[in-house]
């Protein structure tokens, strides 16, 4: 037998869990996938169970490992990615979760924000975390469930109950509670850790109320997460490598110079810019965030999230029913040349950067008599390419640096119309590569690097190559009446929500 040359990656998705076995090539050699629940009890939160998560995750990971072309001995590691913000609490003792995970899109702490924004700490936590007081990460979400839960923070400053993103959780389940630990890519997205230092700061957790005792250990992106438990599949395989999904993506995008760029167009859409070892404060409203830290070093990012992407089309086809699947949505969306003057902006979940307003709503605009699904389908993945352009247009100017190429993965970058919109609106190269799987080959990556399986980054930059460029056609300025048009409905769907509105 040859010396362990597979790579499992664990990818953690707001929808499904998955996992992925890539040879050292980067090419998949096994894939298996299971969708868990939505929960929404209220308007605008979202919850997880969890246990499900746990169990998906578990399922898929027994799956790829008992495939024909996968065998324990070959697997030299597991990377987890996982969807970011979400928050978990579980009891200690028991492992069982205290109460439902509050998913990043959740935006029931809107008016904790609101509040904490108007005392005038947003400045403070902006320049310590490179983040913005907003609902979407995992601090207010974790303040909230400790107020509104009987005796909960009082548990937490004895240690009975532990908090995690989804990391965290699945790491303290495949190791059976002998690593609780996040990695930095993750810890700097949950609102209370100090973005130069990497560390927990004490200021923010004193804003919070959040009892230090409950929160993880931060670790390396690439090393030592402890082994995988005896009774599981895949006992005593190490974990080597944990990433949040974008910074993943990133990673598995081989954009490992600074202004290289990539856009994951998943559930949401989120495009990075690596800026190296300078943390880029934005002054158009994008985050500031750590890509990954090796050896001890951090490198960072600048970020725009685009809250709902791929959304929009699952909305379109499960809720509106214009069509049976995304593909017969891109189908239809290519039948015609544009969207008739129909404007959909989907702030189903508020609107993320660069307009940070969570009390936007979804807003379809420009309808007539003569809108067809033709044109209703195309409206959905322009308003995906729309978002998009928004944070290019902020993260050029944050940078200084003209993009020539956008990397692009995630699934809705199999639509080569939505491909060719976003290249039309950009002007710029949008790059496919042969592999679209980022996430979960970003976090084998890391994993391959905690174990010695690539001595460097450059060797896995060799391995990076494209699979289809799309240029601008057509005419710029039709381009860039839609961008205008975008911009007025935008203006539209802003602070729908709030019942002070005029």
């Amino acid at each position: 037998m040859s010396d362990p040359h597979l790579l499992l990656a664990l990818d953690q998705g707001t929808t499904s869990s998955r996992a992925i076995v890539f040879n050292k090539s980067g090419q998949k050699v096994a894939v298996a996938q299971r969708e868990f629940a939505q929960h929404y009890p209220r308007p605008g939160w979202v919850e997880h169970d969890a246990e499900e998560i746990w169990a998906t995750q578990l399922a898929v990971m027994t799956e790829v490992l008992e495939s024909p072309d996968v065998t324990m001995s070959a697997v030299a590691a597991i990377g987890i990615t996982n969807q970011r913000e979400t928050l978990v609490v579980w009891d200690r003792a028991s492992g069982r979760p205290v109460a439902p995970a509050i998913v990043w899109q959740d935006r029931r702490t809107a008016d904790d924000c609101a509040r904490w924004r108007e005392a005038g700490h947003e400045e403070q936590v902006t320049a310590l975390t490179g983040l913005r007081l907003d609902p979407y990460f995992t601090g207010s979400k974790l303040a909230w469930l400790l107020r509104e839960t009987p005796g909960l923070r009082e548990r937490a400053k004895r240690g009975e109950v532990l908090a995690g993103t989804i990391d965290t959780w699945l790491l303290w389940k495949l190791t059976d509670g002998a690593v609780h630990a996040t990695d930095a890519s993750n810890a700097s997205r949950t609102l209370l850790c100090n973005i130069d230092t990497v560390a927990w700061d004490d200021a923010l957790l004193a804003l919070m109320e959040v009892p230090r005792a409950m929160l993880p250990e931060i670790r390396d992106s690439a090393g030592d997460f402890g082994r995988v438990a005896d009774g599981l599949p895949g006992a005593g395989l190490p974990i080597a490598g944990v990433a949040g999904d974008q910074q993943a993506a990133l990673f598995g995008q081989a954009c490992f110079e600074r202004g290289m760029a990539k856009n994951t167009y998943g559930t949401g859409c989120f495009l990075l810019m690596q800026t190296g070892a300078e943390r880029v404060a934005s002054a158009n409203n994008l985050l500031t965030t750590v890509a990954w830290r090796l050896r001890g070093r951090p490198a960072y990012a600048l970020e725009g999230s685009v809250f709902v992407a791929g959304a929009a089309v699952q909305w379109a086809r499960d809720e509106l029913k214009l069509v049976s699947s995304a593909e017969e949505l891109s189908e239809l969306a290519g039948s015609v040349p544009d969207a008739g003057g129909s404007i959909l902006v989907p702030a189903f979940a508020g609107l993320g950067a660069p307009h940070w307003d969570p009390y936007a709503r979804g807003t379809w605009m420009g309808l007539t008599r003569g809108t067809g699904r033709a044109q209703l389908c195309r409206a959905v993945l322009e308003s995906i390419a729309l978002q998009s352009a928004d944070l290019m247009q902020a993260m050029m100017q944050d940078s200084g640096l003209e993009l020539k190429e956008l990397r692009v993965d995630g699934g809705a970058s199999r639509s080569d119309v939505l491909m060719q919109i976003q290249a039309d609106l950009l002007g710029c190269e949008v790059v496919r590569p042969q592999e679209t799987e980022t996430t979960a080959l970003g976090a084998a990556y890391l994993a391959g690097l905690g174990v010695g399986l690539w001595s460097d980054r450059e060797e896995i930059a060799a391995q990076w190559a494209q699979e289809r460029v799309f240029v601008r056609e057509g005419e710029r300025f039709r381009h860039d009446a839609l961008w205008k048009d975008w911009q007025r409905a935008v203006r539209r769907a802003k602070a729908w929500a709030r019942e002070d509105d005029a």
